[in-house]
């Protein structure tokens, strides 16, 4: 999933019709960043939340998400190593009978 990185001004621009009194679930639907970017957007331009905390917290969900993914390859792996483990094991005898 990439995300898209979207312009100052455009950010601006959608924090000025939230301040005019346009809701955010609005704003969301009609432009693409969704809910919780819009509020963070305010939130910085209020300086409620500083601009690296924002930025801490996105790397951080990232972080997060590639972390889930990594260990679900490896609950793969380790099942594929167990199956091929035990069939290893079931080769038959083959021992000569001549």
């Amino acid at each position: 999933m990439s995300r898209k990185h979207c312009p100052a001004e455009y950010r601006e621009q959608i924090v000025k019709l939230a301040r005019a009194g346009r809701s955010i679930a609005s704003l969301a639907r009609e432009f693409e960043p969704t809910e919780p970017t819009i509020r963070n957007w305010i939130a910085v331009a209020e300086g409620t939340v500083a601009s690296a905390d924002v930025q801490i917290r996105q790397e951080l969900r990232q972080v997060k998400r590639k972390l889930a993914r990594v260990e679900e390859e490896k609950a793969i792996l380790a099942k594929d190593a167990a199956w091929f483990a035990k069939e290893t094991i079931k080769i038959p005898d083959q021992s000569s009978s001549s």
